[in-house]
């Protein structure tokens, strides 16, 4: 089963995400960043590739998306905050 990031998990896993841009959200135990691209297009295109892998991890995100940013929130809703799979996620989506 998914749980929550311990603190020393947060400082291994989530500092190299934060120094990719990737920040806690306020005011919940989140993480988010904002893409930009070039295009709807482009900024479509990564969604629908970033999507590949929420779906085959069963971990979705929450995203919004106009015109050519995306905004993304990851957190575990099934454990309340910030687990290992957000972690991952995030990953794949600076990768993608």
């Amino acid at each position: 089963m998914t749980e929550l990031l311990s603190d020393t998990a947060r400082k291994t896993v989530l500092e190299p995400l934060f120094q990719s841009g990737w920040a806690m959200a306020e005011g919940r135990d989140a993480i988010e960043k904002t893409f930009e691209f070039e295009d709807f297009t482009e900024a479509f295109a990564w969604m629908t590739r970033a999507a590949m892998y929420a779906e085959k991890w069963n971990h979705h995100p929450e995203w919004f998306n106009v015109y050519k940013t995306v905004k993304v929130t990851l957190t575990t809703h099934d454990v309340g905050g910030v687990s290992s799979l957000d972690a991952k996620l995030a990953r794949k989506m600076d990768h993608l």
